[in-house]
């Protein structure tokens, strides 16, 4: 007599289950080997994957990314200002519920030297669409692997979002922030670098 699989619906669900718990570790071990890996270097720079607590105090890293235009905009244009980097994403929505609260912030502080900056880690056109919806006044800059570079550079080594980073005006980095930001937090920030 010869012994065949069970075929039993609860053996399938095991079986099933089984491979799903297996793909879900081996996902998540790919995902965080490709986290403790260093961020490519951009090109002329030799800065890669700062922790976040070691690149406050730092001038902070440049980069060059496009703006909704496709215009080629870098750091250095917003030199002279107090800057709010905030990475964001079409399909994170802490991002999106923040976004508004930004384009107040900036339109508040505009006048005292703050430029808020948006900087999109997701595929371009999807990410200018979504932007164009919201009426945002703040630049946004777009980019996909770029952005996702220059957002290690800036010390998000876990690619998590949202991400902030507070510059001041002599481009000196003052502030990272990991997750959503009340605007009482951003006020105290950029009060505290003024």
């Amino acid at each position: 007599m010869s012994r065949r699989a069970d075929r039993s619906p609860g053996g399938q669900f095991f079986l099933v289950a089984l491979v799903a718990v297996l793909a879900a570790a081996g996902g998540y071990f790919v995902a965080m080997r490709l986290a403790e890996r260093p961020a490519a270097a951009l090109p002329g720079d030799s800065t890669v994957a700062p922790a976040a607590a070691a690149l406050v105090g730092q001038r902070r890293p440049d980069f060059t990314l496009a703006d909704a235009a496709g215009n080629a905009i870098a750091a250095a244009d917003f030199d002279g200002h107090v800057v709010l980097l905030n990475f964001w994403a079409t399909w994170c929505a802490p991002c999106v519920e923040e976004m508004p609260m930004l384009s107040l912030l900036h339109n508040d502080f505009a006048a005292r030297g703050l430029q808020v900056v948006g900087i999109a880690v997701d595929e371009p056109a999807r990410a200018r669409s979504f932007a164009d919806g919201l009426g945002l006044d703040y630049p946004l800059l777009f980019g996909q692997g770029e952005a996702m570079l220059v957002g290690r550079r800036y010390g998000n080594a876990s690619g998590m979002l949202p991400y902030s980073v507070l510059i001041d005006a002599a481009g000196i980095v003052r502030w990272t922030h990991l997750g959503a930001v009340s605007r009482e937090q951003l006020e105290r920030q950029i009060a505290a670098v003024r």
